[in-house]
């Protein structure tokens, strides 16, 4: 299986990884938004059968706006506009700067927000004379003329389609033959790209229409945040769904005595204990559904090597846990419709003061934000639903593999691309190379890469340590500031939670305080009162989908799981984006 590039592994410092040629047209990268997507380091296997695909899927999207030209990108080996460098993925800021530059009522400061939050300060930009490129700027504005006057997505339903149809010719993985995994994998690697390339348009579209909307709030209302207003509760979220199925399963399990107390009793087999239960099978019955439905969804699940939901049905048992002591306003049901309600009388009241002639156009950019946003999560999850085709496959070989050697099924992530016949046909002539580069990524992941750099990423081994960081813990009284994700104000007892899979007490009456969350944290945004995250931006998914399920939400609390001690309470501004310490646990 071969990705039609030779990967190479060089020195980073801790031993022999993967790392890119970063641009030196476009030299600044961020780990913004990058690190939602892919929070940790790339396996080889991952990064080897899609990377430079990957790239391309975004240089044509680029391409497309109008704003890059497919001259400025190229520059070789060199991954311009996303790389990994250290094993960890980047977003090219550089680029994003200059795209900004080029289309008008656009600025470097919007987009850094965008991006970064208010999280490390980002090399400044260096302008050059090929940053201002007037053909691109026409381009451009065709581009959001197009963006904002016919805001259609049909084709991301095909698109979905398309991707159950193939999983449906695929059959179970369990009882392909090996050649037919492979070719799944091989056949399939294009199809996700392709896919890959319509979501990323489809951002560009979504950040176009969001960022014209503002514009227009701000000229004709005098206030840019009420976008962000006019885009809560939108309906149709797709990233919010699972939230809403799980709040139904916490319920049916509260309902039934038996039930709640294998709940009660732990989470360690939880599963077999229901299934094994003749009083569960209601509930047995509901959870496979689930499974079915959202199976490709879970922690880092862009990534082929992670568990998922479906892959390991603990994880989604242990964010139903929490949901069963919920309470029962905050249904997302429920909220969709109060939510709803709110948004209709906030465009009627905007529609009334702005009056009809300018009406016209904002009611027509209001409705291009609102589809783009939605499709941007509905491209979004078919992307997921075909990674997913490939993991199951993958995992089926990993599996065969380590029945007939003295190789781990999860072996398979550490080899790359052009290694993979080979390592199916002798696994256990790839045992050291494994072993060496399994060490080389447990070490980067001890450590924190930069979340932004210039020119060239800063040797691994001087990252700081994780275990070496320690934040001076915030006071009663203090104030710690963010970005305002999701109006509306709550009061609660903070709750550190540093992995979904991992969620402890968390419930009623807590507010959850997240590193970064991606959808596989959207079940536990369900019961708690507001959530506070530490990395984020305005078009981050914590700020998306407290917006869907009306929770206060501020992002870009810089060390927000670090400074806030575990059970102090604490006042969640999410309209000011600040958070207050109101009193610490031994109060």
């Amino acid at each position: 299986m071969n990705a039609g590039r030779q990967i190479t592994f060089v020195d980073v410092g801790l031993g022999k990884y993967l790392s890119d040629t970063p641009s030196t047209r476009f030299p600044v990268y961020t780990r913004g938004n990058a690190g939602e997507v892919n929070p940790y380091a790339y396996y080889p296997l991952s990064y080897s059968t899609a990377a430079r695909q990957g790239e391309e899927a975004m240089r044509n999207a680029m391409v497309r706006s109008g704003l890059a030209t497919r001259d400025e990108l190229d520059e070789g080996d060199a991954m311009v506009a996303v790389g990994i460098f250290g094993g960890y993925a980047y977003l090219n800021l550089s680029l994003n700067r200059v795209i900004a530059l080029r289309l008008p009522g656009s600025d470097l400061e919007e987009v850094d927000q965008g991006l970064l939050g208010n999280g490390d300060i980002a090399p400044a930009h260096i302008s050059q004379p090929a940053d201002i490129n007037r053909l691109a700027t026409l381009r451009g504005l065709r581009f959001v003329i197009r963006t904002i006057s016919s805001p259609t997505v049909t084709h991301l339903d095909t698109d979905k389609r398309e991707v159950a149809l193939f999983a449906q010719s695929r059959g179970v993985a369990t009882e392909a033959t090996e050649a037919t995994l492979i070719e799944t994998i091989r056949d399939h690697n294009d199809f996700v790209i392709r896919l890959f390339e319509t979501h990323l348009f489809t951002s560009i579209q979504a950040a176009t229409a969001v960022a014209v909307l503002g514009a227009l709030c701000e000229q004709f209302l005098g206030e840019r945040d009420v976008a962000m207003q006019l885009l809560a509760g939108i309906g149709d979220v797709e990233s919010a769904a699972p939230a809403a199925a799980m709040f139904r399963l916490g319920k049916l399990a509260a309902s039934e005595p038996s039930i709640n107390a294998e709940f009660d009793a732990g989470l360690d087999e939880l599963e077999q204990r229901l299934r094994s239960s003749p009083t569960s099978q209601n509930f047995v019955a509901e959870f496979d559904a689930f499974l079915a439905e959202f199976a490709s969804r879970g922690p880092n699940e862009w990534e082929v090597a992670t568990h998922t939901w479906g892959t390991n049905p603990a994880l989604p048992l242990a964010l139903i846990d929490r949901m069963r002591a919920a309470a029962d306003d905050h249904d997302p049901l429920v909220q969709r419709q109060r939510l709803a309600g709110e948004r209709e009388a906030l465009v009627a009241n905007v529609r009334s003061d702005i009056g009809p002639a300018r009406w016209a156009l904002f009611g027509r950019v209001l409705r291009a934000a609102t589809v783009f946003s939605q499709a941007r999560e509905r491209s979004k999850t078919t992307v997921v639903a075909a990674i997913h085709i490939n993991r199951l496959a993958a995992r089926e070989i990993g599996r065969r593999v380590a029945a007939r050697s003295d190789v781990d099924a999860d072996d398979l992530w550490f080899v790359t691309s052009d290694e993979f016949d080979e390592f199916v046909d002798d696994p256990n002539s790839f045992r050291e190379t494994i072993a060496e580069r399994r060490r080389v990524r447990d070490e980067l992941a001890k450590r924190v890469p930069p979340f932004n750099f210039s020119g060239k990423i800063p040797s691994p081994d001087t990252w700081p340590l994780r275990a070496d960081i320690v934040a001076d813990p915030a006071g009663v009284g203090q104030v710690l500031a963010g970005i305002a994700g999701c109006a509306g104000k709550a009061t609660g007892r903070a709750r550190i939670v540093l992995n979904p899979a991992e969620p402890g007490e968390l419930g009623p009456g807590d507010v959850l305080i997240a590193p970064i969350t991606d959808p596989s944290w959207t079940p536990l945004f369900v019961p708690v009162e507001a959530v506070v995250v530490d990395v984020g931006a305005q078009m981050s998914h914590a700020v998306i989908v407290s917006r869907e399920l009306g929770i206060p939400c501020v992002v870009s609390v810089t060390d927000a799981t670090s400074k806030i001690p575990d059970g102090a309470m604490v006042e969640v501004d999410g309209t000011t984006g600040v958070v207050k310490i109101l009193s610490l646990p031994d109060d």
